[in-house]
């Protein structure tokens, strides 16, 4: 490790890896040293970000493999598209290196469990790359309900209306054999911040969901996108607590992109993004009582998700300079993924499907 900076391989550079390379510039105490893409267009990128003074002195190695075999190398940074995750993180872990990976941890039920067993003895710190749970009004929120602000809570919605998903390099993202299914790729998301908050074991998963909107009209090789673009996912918990996720992605004219409600016996507490606005409303009768949570506008200005992966780089790097624990664990990871591939099964076969199902 190196005496005055942890030195950083990012393993792909398309879009999510330009914000980590935006937000690993702003960490006094990280040093991107090495990148790695398969395509030239995303390292060509990525050296635009990296600006004059960085894109001459780090190195581009040819494939992940390479850049792990790097004794230099103190972490890395996986952005590389969902179904590469798995066979990357096998090389990791033997590798021993510090890692941050990208969620969604896999798209297949054995490959998430393969990670999850071989996580279990890897030497470094392994997070899994959960962002929201890092955007400041989300975090308030979650710290209010665990305080008790709201009693004992009974319910869970969470609302993300959006724009569809974006075009990226080869159109892998429009295909759940890639992805492992909208549930997966993009919800995976939205089912750590149910298990963070409710704080108890997902036993049922029910989802109505589909493609209606989006993509229709699109061709690839003759191949029809088959990514749900909307859908109504009911998740129960075994201490009781009843959780809720409604998705639409053709949505984006929204003034809010999530919006996240938890009630509980005494009162219910509301967050939205991006307005940075909660809302807690007592049972007894009083005014709804609203607080901002302001962001700082340079993590603000450094990536899509409201300052979010600033300050999980932030942690992140933490837990490598003072020895761990990671606050997002590969267990985290790994139940996020089989709450999605449970949702997808669910809108696929139209009936509710237990996470016991899934060997849980």
């Amino acid at each position: 490790m190196s005496a005055q900076k942890i030195r950083y391989g990012l393993i792909g550079t398309g879009m999510m890896g330009y914000e980590h390379i935006q937000n690993l510039k702003l960490m006094p105490g990280a040093e991107i040293y090495a990148i790695t893409d398969p395509a030239p267009q995303s390292i060509t990128l990525a050296q635009a970000f990296l600006g004059e003074k960085l894109k001459d002195t780090v190195i581009v190695y040819p494939d992940a493999k390479a850049l792990l075999e790097d004794g230099d190398i103190d972490a890395v940074v996986i952005s590389s598209p969902n179904f590469t995750h798995a066979a990357i993180l096998e090389d990791v872990i033997r590798s021993g290196k510090h890692v941050l990976c990208e969620k969604p941890l896999a798209t297949t039920l054995e490959d998430v469990q393969a990670v999850r067993a071989a996580a279990r003895a890897h030497r470094g710190v392994f997070w899994v790359g959960m962002e929201y749970r890092y955007m400041p009004p989300v975090a308030q929120f979650i710290g209010d309900v665990a305080a008790g602000k709201i009693g004992r809570l009974q319910m869970l919605a969470i609302r993300e209306h959006r724009f569809p998903f974006l075009t990226k390099v080869g159109d892998w993202n429009r295909f759940s054999q890639n992805t492992g299914g909208t549930m997966v790729e993009k919800c995976c998301h939205f089912f750590d911040l149910m298990r963070l908050i409710v704080k108890a074991k997902p036993v049922r998963v029910y989802c109505s969901g589909a493609m209606d909107v989006n993509h229709l009209d699109e061709r690839y090789d003759g191949r029809v996108p088959d990514i749900i673009d909307n859908s109504y996912t009911i998740v129960e918990f075994d201490n009781g607590v009843r959780a809720m996720l409604d998705l639409c992605m053709f949505a984006e004219g929204s003034k809010n992109q999530e919006e996240i409600v938890a009630v509980g016996d005494t009162g219910k507490l509301e967050v939205f993004i991006p307005d940075g606005d909660l809302v807690f409303s007592p049972r007894s009768p009083k005014d709804p009582v609203t607080t901002h949570v302001a962001v700082d506008a340079t993590a603000l200005s450094a990536g899509t998700h409201h300052g979010a992966s600033y300050y999980q780089h932030r942690a992140f790097l933490d837990a490598v300079l003072n020895g761990g624990p990671a606050a997002v664990t590969a267990e985290d990871g790994t139940w996020a993924v089989l709450m999605g591939l449970a949702a997808e099964m669910s809108a696929k076969e139209k009936r509710a499907v237990a996470l016991r199902e899934l060997g849980q």
